[in-house]
Parts: structure tokens; sequence; C-alpha cells
């Protein structure tokens, strides 16, 4: 299998098919080693045994040096069956060679056998012939005194025992092999188990419609197979990061879409109730104009411009109102100077209650000290008396209207409460939009409720100076409240003075 078509396997084939090569590998280089080793001890033994036959056969020899034919010795008991010795010359030619068999005399060599011992010194190294008709030897050669002889002692029994062993161990290999193959097969496929659950949670989470539709909970990978001390547990972890990180990106992607689609209803809510509001008095406007032109005994002209003029007055006013929310919307920076909220207050509320003297107007100071914010006198006026004025506006005459200031914590904080009916429930969650009115009617007959910006505004500026703003109501009582950061500390836990001032 080449590596091209081992990457195109799976992880379990590739685990498998690399194991059991190093298994193979070890396997045969023990076995490889073991039979060298034997070979060599075995070589070694018989090396030995053919020594000693050689020197007992040039003993005997020695005793008829001038016989250089005689193998007589060969006669002597003790001889190993199938040992072969033969006398030579001082040229090293074979002059007599013959075997030793087993209960029978010596037989003498033939030409073929004798030629395939040809060639071997008297030096006394170790060779192996192989002898047609006997088989492999091992032979060596001695030289004593003039005598020399050649002596060798048959190796069927090392081959035999080499060959039995290489079968042993190639049997021993195999099944070795194969249980090591069918164990490592069960281990892989069980350590592999969560890198398959793994991989099933990330195929169906590629399943999932993400494209479309709400944002569901996404298959995570169990807690079984995300532990960090495994490499398939970091993958799993890795996995759920990864969904955990989808899941909050699609929730962002949608959120952000559903502001996109609200900002767009506002949109379109507010350019069809800005487009109201300025062609009502345009309306009029044009209206009175018609008039005048048709002559003045149609309509008193003095009458006619108080029309005109309040009319384009309250036109003036609508659109400074919708340029200070665009204002407010770019961010754009106001002015930033220390504003004393309780002479800010104290003032609104005289400034109400000569707009509305129907109404029983208090100011609240639980104070220790001045309590100081910095930000836009101008702006932050507005908020108190477009405050004042949504409870004059919508509040009967005779209701209580109460504006507390206090300083605690490093807030300041304004109250505006009434004890008038209070705000419709279906209306509080959007009563800080812009154009939202309790008569949500465009043909209203009462143009003096405004034009519902009122609230806007003061959420507007309270966010741009870095505060919130908040209302609780219900009937008998409806409280606003504006938290504005103060310069420094300037509250106390504990009350020091108070002062109520009633201006009816």
């Amino acid at each position: 299998m080449n590596a091209r078509r081992l990457r195109g396997r799976s992880l379990r084939t590739r685990l498998l098919f690399l194991i059991t090569a190093i298994l193979v590998t070890v396997c045969a280089a023990m076995a490889l080693t073991t039979v060298f080793a034997q070979r060599a001890y075995l070589l070694g033994n018989l090396d030995d045994r053919v020594t000693n036959a050689a020197e007992r056969s040039l003993g005997g020899a020695s005793l008829h040096p001038d016989l250089t034919g005689d193998l007589t010795f060969l006669n002597e008991s003790g001889h190993p069956a199938g040992m072969l010795a033969a006398r030579l010359d001082a040229d090293g030619t074979i002059l007599a060679a013959a075997t030793v068999g087993q209960d029978a005399p010596p037989r003498n060599l033939t030409a073929a056998q004798t030629a395939a011992l040809s060639d071997i010194g008297t030096d006394g190294s170790y060779h192996t012939r192989t002898v047609p008709g006997l088989g492999t030897y091992r032979v060596t050669g001695l030289d004593g005194d003039g005598v020399r002889v050649l002596t060798g002692l048959p190796m069927d029994d090392v081959q035999d025992m080499i060959s039995g062993l290489v079968a042993i161990e190639a049997v021993v290999a195999a099944l070795g092999l194969t249980a090591a193959g069918c164990v490592c097969a069960v281990v892989i496929r069980r350590q592999l188990r969560p890198l398959g659950r793994v991989a099933a949670t990330a195929v169906e989470v590629s399943r999932a419609p993400l494209c479309r539709g709400e944002v569901t909970a996404l298959t995570r990978v169990p807690e079984r197979d995300t532990d960090p001390g495994s490499e398939a547990g970091q993958v799993g972890a890795a996995l759920n990061r990864m969904i955990d990180h989808v899941e909050s990106s699609l929730a962002e992607r949608q959120r952000g879409e559903e502001r996109v689609r609200r900002s767009e209803e506002r949109m379109r809510r507010f350019l069809a109730d800005a487009s109201h509001e300025l062609r009502t008095p345009l309306a009029s406007i044009s209206g009175y104009a018609e008039l005048m032109n048709r002559g003045t005994d149609r309509i008193e002209p003095g009458m006619a411009w108080r029309r005109v003029t309040a009319e384009s007055a309250r036109m003036t006013g609508l659109v400074e109102d919708l340029l200070l929310l665009a204002r407010l919307d770019e961010g754009r920076p106001l002015q930033s100077a220390e504003v004393d909220l309780a002479s800010l207050v104290a003032e609104a509320v005289w400034d109400a209650r000569a707009a509305g003297d129907g109404h029983d107007w208090q100011l609240e100071l639980c104070l220790d000290t001045a309590p100081l914010v910095l930000g836009d006198e101008a702006r932050l006026h507005q908020v108190v008396a477009n405050l004042l004025a949504n409870a004059r506006v919508h509040t009967p005459a005779g209701t209580r209207v109460v504006a507390a200031v206090e300083a605690r914590e490093g807030l300041g904080t304004i109250r505006v409460r009434d004890d008038g009916p209070g705000i419709p429930p279906a209306l509080l969650p959007a009563v800080f939009e812009r154009f939202t009115r309790a008569d949500a009617s465009r043909a209203r007959a009462d143009q003096s409720t405004g034009s519902g910006l009122g609230l806007a505004i003061v959420a507007a500026i309270t966010a741009a100076h870095g505060g919130r703003i908040d209302v609780r109501s219900e009937p008998g009582r409806t409280e606003f409240t504006v938290e504005l950061p103060l310069t420094g500390e300037t509250g106390a836990d504990t009350l020091t003075w108070s002062s109520r001032a009633s201006m009816r």
C-alpha cells in the first residue's frame, strides 16, 4: 500500500496498518536475531567437535606418517557417524578420503565427492562444503610434522535445528501478530469512539439550518468527550467552543437584524409622524394665507396673523426638537460645565408654577451639600422642564406634583412624581419612544398635548450625560427618576437637613 493510498484511508485503518507493520518489523528482527545467534552458537559447538575430531585423526595418521594413503585410524571406535577424513600430500592434493558409517566399515569417497573437498588448506580454518550424496559438512584441515589431514562433520543436525527454529518462530510470530492485530483493532476502535462522536456532532451541526430561522440550541459534544487530557477530548472541547462562538454570533446577528428591523419601523413611523406634525401647522398657515388672499371680509387680519404666528412657532419648536434629537443621535458633544441640580430643579419648578398655577407644585431637597454634575445646564434644565410639563399636561388641575433632588453613592437623582391618574400600562414600555402619546390618533382635536417628543428628548439628553431614566406608574402615583453621575461624593447615607417648599 503506497503512501498516497494510505493517506486516503480512515485513521483507524492507517493506525492498524502502521502498528501491524511495526509489529511485523519487530518480530522479524527478533526472529532473525534469534536464528543468527542460535546458528552461531550451534556452529561454534560444531566447530569445537570438528577440531577435536581433526586432532584425533591427525594423531591417528601420525602413527604411520610414511603411509600417505593410510586411513586405518578411521577403524578406531569413538568416531561419530558420518565423519569424513582425508589424507593430503604436500601440495594439498587429496590422496585418500573416506567416511565413517553407522556400524559399518569406512567407505571411500568417490571422485566427485573428493573434488568437493579440494582447495581446503590445512591452516585450521573452517569451511562449509556440500558433498554430493552425503550432504553439507563442516570441514577443517590440520598439518602436524608433515602429516596433513582433512576432517569434517555433517551439518544436518545444525541445519535441521535452525530450520525447526525458523518454523517455530514463524508460527509463533504469525499467531502473535494475528492476536496483536485483533487486540489493536479493538483498542483502536474503542479509543477512536470519542472522535467518532465528535465527528457525528460536527455533522449534525453542519446540517442545522443556520441561514434562516431563530437560533436554536446546537448539539454539543458530550462532557465525557471533552477531557483535555486526551487528544480526542481537546478536539471535542475545541468543537464545543466553536459551537458556542457560532451560537453567540448567530444570536448577535439576529439581534442586529431585529434592531435594524425595529429601527426601520421606528424610522418609518417617525417620518410619518413628523410629516403629519409638520403638515398640520403648514396646512393652518396655508389656510389662513388663502383666506387673507380672498379678502379681509372673510377673516379679521389680526386674528389670522396671530394664528399664523402661533402655528409657525409650533412648527419651529417641532423642528428644533427634531434637530436636537438628530444631534444627540449623532453623538455630538454637549456643553460641559458644573451644574447644581438643586438650583436647576428649583428654577424649573418656579417656571412650571408660572405655566400651570392650577397644580400643587412642591420642591424637596434631601441633601448634605450641593449636588454638582458635569453637563450642559440648558439641556439638563430642559430635562426637568419637560418632565414637569408632562405632569402638568397629562394630569387634571389640583394634582400635586413633587420635584425632589437627592445625592448619594456618587449619583445625583431627580424625581418628579404626581398623584394623577397614571400612565396606561400598555403605553408604559414605549413612553420614552418618539411620538408616543396617550392618544395615538393623529387626528387629535386637542393639539395642546404636544407632539410626543418631550420624553424622548428627556431620555436622549439623560443618556448623553451618562445617566439613566426610569418610570413607575400606577393610578394615583407616577414617578420619573433621573440619575446622573456626580462630579464628586456629595451624598450621604444619613439625611442631615430637608427642605420642602409649597408653591401652589
